[in-house]
């Protein structure tokens, strides 16, 4: 019966997450790069169905007429994305064995630098699952306004959907998500064609804002201005993805993973700027309730209400999903890389059956999810929180290469040097502007939360060194221990149980002990007398407990014998335990079994092994 549910087991597991990749067929899941752009760069893609709503938003603060303001707002957010695309190539140039700005940061600044944009990393990439999936879901309700009392549990499914398809492995999933994507990307260049057209021939449906310094208020004030260019900064977050990703390309990887990001500039630098273009020529302002948004008031300007309205919004639901794919590639990969450094826990560097990153893919799932819960699924609560980490990653890895263009003088240092140090001072201005502008909106959740994490990561690695400290061994001067050890099994009677356990105990040392409590002068005498009668061999010594309690007295015997051996003779426990046929069964019985032994693994180092003894009914 057990056998079957196993395999039962297994047959669900293939079915669900696919069958077992060998170690071997890992080339095969690497990336080429019409694959790797829809995995790790959708969510800088994405940011164009929010980026330039974010920026109207604040704009609308003073009236309409700042709304001219966004153009030069997005040319600068734009100049930025191209002057990071550059930047980055040299991070990937630098570093292809990935880790990307945590890796450039902890070889450059040092450790404690590296953590820090470790940890500025991850925080951004769950907080871009939450702000993808909440934009998601807000072009589910642009088009069909039925679901908006079903936000949260939407964009739940939508999160969940996500883990599964990346528990499946990332060429299977890097296929699926590719033709969204690409549909997606057509759907806007479409939009931004047929909106160009409409202004080059006056079209009736434009109402363009001309900037008419009468019609502005004493309202728009540079904090305003810098506010708008923050909240459209989130439309660079996801570029550091593809340095992260650098050895899950295909070879060449450094190649493909260069053509990735230039790729991703040149798409995002088009796609952003003309939705902004657009939205400011058709006169679009932003529903102050969040529900419609300015992509879907663009696009129903453009085709009006009609087949490519809803093929653009379902194409915009889908690659806003997806974009949360580029986190659950880069927090895994980054999670792994940290982990074999001994900051993060051990098990996010393991691979499962699929050769991905489970743990790391499943936390992302549960940290994304309590995050929408928490913001009822609202994207304009969650913006706040948003990019502050990636833009502190990006000063940081942008100074670590400064530092090593100084340090190894290489051929043409200089330039790199320029490009970085550019990058370096405008990421840190953006990040300066971000925490100023958006502090009192929710930012400076992220600005006590990432010391404290650092704070958490720092413990974890003391942790893993002070084990290695205990653990580590002169391999020339001690050797192992081959002294027989003590060995004490606590019996709660005479049966086939304790019979199997005795002669396991016996084959591996002659200093065998049945340790037996009574809670009776009538218990103890009526087990003595069987004992005898038995005669199984071995010595047995009872202990009559007065308060009825089996874990305390076995543990003050063992405590007594430990005085009395050497210190390169062991104790061992061997637990008789019989396993009952029925899952239910095993409720009933061996209780006393795992309080003993949770009881000895904590306060000692003695070796507890169970007997186990499968009954059939």
């Amino acid at each position: 019966m057990g056998e079957q549910l196993g395999m039962t087991s297994d047959s669900i597991k293939k079915i669900v997450f696919g069958k077992p990749l060998k170690s071997s067929e890992m080339e095969s899941e690497k990336m080429q790069v019409w694959k790797a752009l829809p995995i790790l760069s959708s969510d800088a893609l994405s940011s164009v169905a929010y980026g330039t709503e974010q920026i109207l938003l604040e704009l609308a603060t003073v009236g309409v007429a700042a709304f001219a303001f966004s153009l030069p707002i997005a040319v600068s957010i734009i100049a930025l994305i191209l002057l990071l695309v550059i930047s980055y190539r040299q991070v990937i140039e630098a570093y292809p064995q990935g880790g990307g700005a945590y890796m450039v940061s902890k070889e450059n600044l040092g450790m404690v630098w590296g953590r820090l944009t470790g940890v500025s990393l991850l925080i951004d990439y769950t907080l871009t699952v939450a702000v993808s999936i909440s934009a998601g879901v807000q072009a589910i309700t642009s088009a069909f306004p039925i679901t908006v009392p079903y936000i949260v549990p939407i964009a739940l499914l939508l999160v969940w959907i996500m883990v599964w398809l990346n528990l499946r492995g990332t060429s299977e999933s890097g296929t699926i998500f590719a033709i969204p994507t690409y549909f997606f990307i057509l759907c806007v260049l479409l939009l931004i064609g047929k909106g160009t057209f409409d202004m080059l021939t006056g079209s009736l449906n434009t109402h363009p804002i001309q900037i008419v310094p009468s019609a502005m208020t004493g309202s728009l004030t540079l904090f305003v201005l810098l506010k708008a260019f923050s909240s459209g900064c989130s439309a660079v977050t996801g570029i550091e993805a593809i340095s992260d990703a650098v050895p899950h390309f295909r070879t060449p990887s450094v190649k493909n993973a260069k053509r990735t990001l230039a790729s991703l500039g040149t798409l995002l630098a088009i796609v952003f700027g003309g939705v902004t273009l657009l939205s400011l020529g058709y006169g679009i302002a932003p529903d102050p309730k969040g529900h419609t948004s300015v992509l879907s008031m663009v696009t129903e300007q453009a085709f009006g209400r009609g087949t490519m309205y809803y093929a653009t919004q379902i194409a915009t639901m889908l690659i806003l999903t997806l974009a949360a794919n580029t986190s659950f590639n880069g927090f895994p990969i980054l999670a792994s890389i940290m982990a074999q450094d001994k900051n993060f826990p051990r098990m996010f560097s393991f691979r499962g059956d699929r050769l991905s990153f489970n743990y790391g893919i499943i936390t992302l799932g549960v940290l994304a999810s309590l995050l929408l819960i928490a913001f009822k699924g609202k994207t304009d609560g969650l913006i706040p929180l948003y990019a502050i980490g990636v833009f502190l990653s990006f000063t940081l890895a942008q100074s670590g290469l400064v530092r090593k263009w100084l340090r190894e003088r290489i051929a043409g240092w200089f330039g790199k040097l320029l490009i970085n140090g550019l990058g370096a001072i405008v990421s840190f201005g953006v990040l300066l502007i971000f925490c100023f502008t958006k502090f009192a909106e929710g930012a400076w959740i992220v600005i006590i939360v990432t010391p404290l994490l650092l704070w958490l990561i720092t413990k974890v690695n003391s942790h893993y060194d002070d084990v290695a400290k205990q653990l580590r061994i002169d391999i020339e001067q001690e050797r192992v221990c081959v002294k027989e050890p003590v060995i004490i099994v606590p019996v709660a009677g005479i049966h086939r149980v304790v019979a199997q356990s005795l002669n396991y105990a016996r084959s591996l040392s002659p200093n065998v002990i049945a340790f037996y409590v009574s809670f009776s002068d009538e218990e103890e005498a009526l087990m003595e007398e069987k004992w005898n009668k038995w005669d199984p061999g071995v010595r047995l010594v009872i202990f009559k407990s007065r308060y009825r309690t089996i874990v305390k007295p076995l543990a003050e015997f063992i405590e007594r014998i430990d005085t009395h051996v050497s210190e390169k003779q062991s104790i061992m426990v061997i637990l008789p335990q019989f396993i009952p046929k029925k899952w239910w069964h095993r409720l009933l019985h061996n209780q006393s079994a795992s309080r003993i032994r949770s009881k000895l693994q904590a306060d000692k180092d003695i070796v507890v092994a169970t007997v186990p003894y499968h009954l059939h009914e």
